[in-house]
């Protein structure tokens, strides 16, 4: 049967490339290739700069409260098409539909429609200099590039197309090479929606392409969203044009659990953020630090819940709780570390090994892992390993736990369970991470705004101040007297 082939998405509709070039797009839950996508020659990045030049002068001619009616209802048929793109999330990135159906293109229509409410709120200042007075402007960058990851891609799109639209840039999308898909559907969406052709392009392919757009003279921004070096290199390249940079970068996210917390609560946060999206997630709390007087509870628990209560299998059916790992060559990443892991002497508690489920016996699966008798010097406590392998240690003094937690050059997530109020707030203020939850974990509102400390990340996405980093700002002195000249 042949596959689809996908172009890419400029200008508002579909163009062929004049290599004819293709990269192939596998189903992580099969190991089958389910379409291929034509990669963007130059041709194509010529057509897509001239595009969002024209885009551009369209979209940031309108007036806020016309862009804002267009984005929300481009909201609204992400809403009205939610199990359709779900199913297209599903395939791409192998994790369960239970999640892609209620979470990615949920929370990606939910920054879409906050940025589209906050467009026309948009103010700048105005003040007296004597007899003069000087006022300011808020105007969009220009054209703006987002190169995305492949755990949530479409929610991904939304989260840098929504603030940059909403400021009446125009943007250029690289999607991960891996999910390619969910962008080209948002690019769709927003054309139906009433977004001028060229507001928002798509482009594909891998590492070249995103050095294009990256060191692009055209382009007036980067946001990126990836792993720590990558992150450097996207830095490096866009500093030759003196490009803004957002960055939402790598973590090694420590949970805190003290002795007067809700143990079983606590459990429920570090399965979540271990777990959830088969460990895919950068903000999750791969170190969980438990006080000794609550630990044996916490880990007999813990065993038990993850053997008992994890379905593993076809990501498509409902029950699945445990998706497929997004390719070969990351599942033997993620077994790598896990066969370090007990090389440098720490014990699984449970997993550690391949899965080959009955309903999907070739997906790139890993048994979700735990791992006990873990020291802070180990690999896997101090390296990101972005799949479902987590790591126990304990503590006793509060202090020396905030120090541990602090140890690393990463700064993305942390969260902190006990029920004493002023316990909690002492020790999230401590932690060094752009992004905290206290008897919480994961939760990332649209009003939230989200970033990295340290080596996890430049700028944030999401919440008010996210529009900043999509505007710049004009500011206009007005004479109101005759000006005094010694000439």
């Amino acid at each position: 049967m042949t596959t689809p082939v996908y172009e890419n998405f400029i200008n508002g509709h579909f163009l062929k490339n004049q290599t004819g070039d293709t990269f192939a797009v596998k189903n992580p839950a099969t190991d089958e290739v389910i379409y291929h996508v034509e990669i963007a020659d130059e041709f194509i990045q010529n057509a897509a700069i001239e595009s969002a030049k024209q885009g551009f002068a369209a979209w940031s001619a309108m007036t806020p409260i016309e862009r804002s009616r267009i984005l929300l209802k481009a909201v609204a048929i992400l809403r009205e098409r939610n199990d359709e793109l779900a199913k297209v999330e599903v395939l791409d990135t192998g994790k369960p539909w239970q999640e892609a159906e209620c979470v990615d293109v949920e929370t990606g229509a939910d920054v879409i429609e906050y940025f589209a409410g906050l467009a026309p709120a948009q103010v700048g200042q105005q003040q007296m200099v004597g007899n003069d007075f000087y006022y300011t402007r808020k105007e969009p960058l220009g054209v703006c590039a987002g190169i995305g990851a492949w755990n949530y891609p479409l929610q991904i799109a939304c989260w840098k197309s929504g603030p940059a639209l909403a400021a009446g840039n125009a943007v250029i999308f690289k999607p991960s090479e891996e999910t390619p898909l969910g962008a080209i559907k948002l690019a769709e969406i927003f054309i139906e929606a009433g977004v001028p052709a060229g507001v928002f392009n798509v482009v594909q392919g891998a590492a070249e392409v995103g050095q294009w757009l990256t060191a692009n003279p055209n382009i007036e921004k980067v946001s990126f969203t990836g792993e720590v070096g990558t992150g450097k290199k996207v830095m490096a390249s866009a500093a030759g044009s003196l490009k803004d940079v957002t960055m939402e970068l790598g973590g090694k996210s420590p949970l805190l659990v003290f002795d007067d917390a809700d143990v079983s609560q606590a459990v429920s946060a570090a399965m979540l953020g271990n777990f959830y999206t088969q460990g895919e997630i950068c903000t999750n709390c791969t170190r969980i630090y438990v006080h000794k007087n609550v630990y044996q509870q916490f880990i007999d628990e813990l065993k038990t819940r993850t053997e008992q209560n994890i379905i593993a299998g076809d990501p498509m059916d409902p029950e699945v709780n445990l998706g497929a790992l997004i390719s070969k060559k990351h599942q033997e990443l993620v077994l790598g570390y896990i066969d370090k892991g007990i090389q440098e002497g720490a014990t699984l508690l449970t997993g550690g090994k391949a899965l080959s489920p009955a309903s999907a016996p070739n997906g790139y699966f890993v048994e979700p892992t735990v791992f006990v008798d873990c020291k802070d010097d180990m690999t896997i406590v101090k390296e990101e390993i972005f799949g479902p392998v987590m790591s126990v240690l304990v503590f006793d003094d509060e202090d020396d736990v905030i120090q541990r937690a602090n140890d690393t050059h990463l700064g993305l997530a942390a969260g902190v369970f006990t029920k004493d109020i002023q316990r909690a707030h002492r020790v999230i203020h401590q932690l060094q991470a752009g992004i905290c939850w206290i008897n919480s974990y994961g939760n990332s509102p649209a009003e939230m705004p989200v970033g990295g400390y340290k080596q996890s990340g430049i700028g944030r996405e999401n919440g008010i101040e996210t529009l900043d980093h999509y505007t710049q700002t004009k500011s206009i002195y007005v004479g109101m007297s005759n000006i005094e000249s010694p000439f």
